[in-house]
């Protein structure tokens, strides 16, 4: 045995060392799919068309929901391709909301008294670096979500006064509210499990109503002759999204598993 000499270290490549190294060298698309749906594509230079340069007031969370986006989507803890064509989100009802809570809503720069804010509670938990698993917690009040009462109290707020948060109206009182956490982990680049767990917070029983949502952007009124993709029903449990350049795609087999109570709360009601 040599004693003037150091053995040589032994490097042992991780799961996630090795996925980064094959989409480097050898082309495997472990990033064609991720984190890339924006939360918030409203009220943005992107979509601003306006006369006016007026990208807050061109269009408005209010206006989000009905009206299609050219250069971007938005969801709430969502994924797409790296180019943005097909789109996964989820989309919340508490029951009292006057609208689904698809994507995330704030003031605008006109609106906050510290310019433009998001008044939500989310949180990226972990991401690896080639997206093959994600987590992500978003909060949801079993109130109805003050819109109204954000907006007019921070309009009236002047630039020496705090922000008006959603904890400060009170709507998280008693812990009425829902973690739902959303995880997503790829068994190879193109086969990609998501689960979603819901937990109620709250001192009894509450209504959710969860809607796992599969889109494509509008790729297609923007220029004549543009193929457009399609989704389509092909099981009870299964969807084809079929698109020009991504090919054909399946979303199947949702599933609903009972969940025991959690802090002392009751197990909330759940509708598919």
């Amino acid at each position: 045995m040599n004693l003037g000499q150091k053995s040589p270290r032994r490097h042992t490549q991780t799961e996630a060392q090795k996925r980064l190294n094959d989409a480097r060298e050898t082309g495997v698309p472990w990033k064609k799919w991720g984190p890339y749906l924006s939360e918030r594509q409203w009220g943005t230079v992107r979509e601003d068309y306006s006369h006016d340069g007026n990208a807050w007031d061109y269009l408005s969370h209010d206006q989000s929901r009905s009206r299609a986006y050219r250069w971007g989507e938005d969801g709430l803890a969502g994924i797409s391709d790296n180019q943005q064509q097909l789109c996964f989100a989820i989309a919340l009802w508490n029951g009292r909301d006057p609208i689904l809570k698809e994507r995330l809503f704030g003031v605008t720069n006109s609106e906050g008294n510290h310019g433009e804010d998001v008044k939500e509670y989310y949180f990226y938990l972990d991401n690896t670096p080639s997206h093959a698993y994600m987590k992500y917690l978003y909060k949801y009040p079993q109130r109805e979500f003050p819109y109204r009462d954000l907006v007019e109290t921070n309009r009236r707020r002047s630039r020496e006064e705090f922000e008006y948060e959603l904890l400060d109206t009170g709507i998280f009182d008693d812990d009425r509210y829902f973690d739902v956490f959303i995880e997503y982990a790829k068994a190879d680049p193109e086969d990609i499990l998501i689960k979603v767990t819901v937990h109620n917070r709250g001192p009894e029983t509450a209504e959710l109503h969860l809607l796992p949502t599969l889109w494509f952007r509008n790729t297609w009124s923007w220029k004549e002759g543009s193929v457009k993709p399609s989704l389509h029903q092909i099981e009870r449990a299964a969807i084809r999204a079929s698109h020009a350049q991504l090919g054909d795609r399946m979303c199947c087999s949702l599933r609903m598993n009972p969940m025991p109570a959690a802090c002392g709360g009751n197990p909330p009601r759940r509708h598919t």
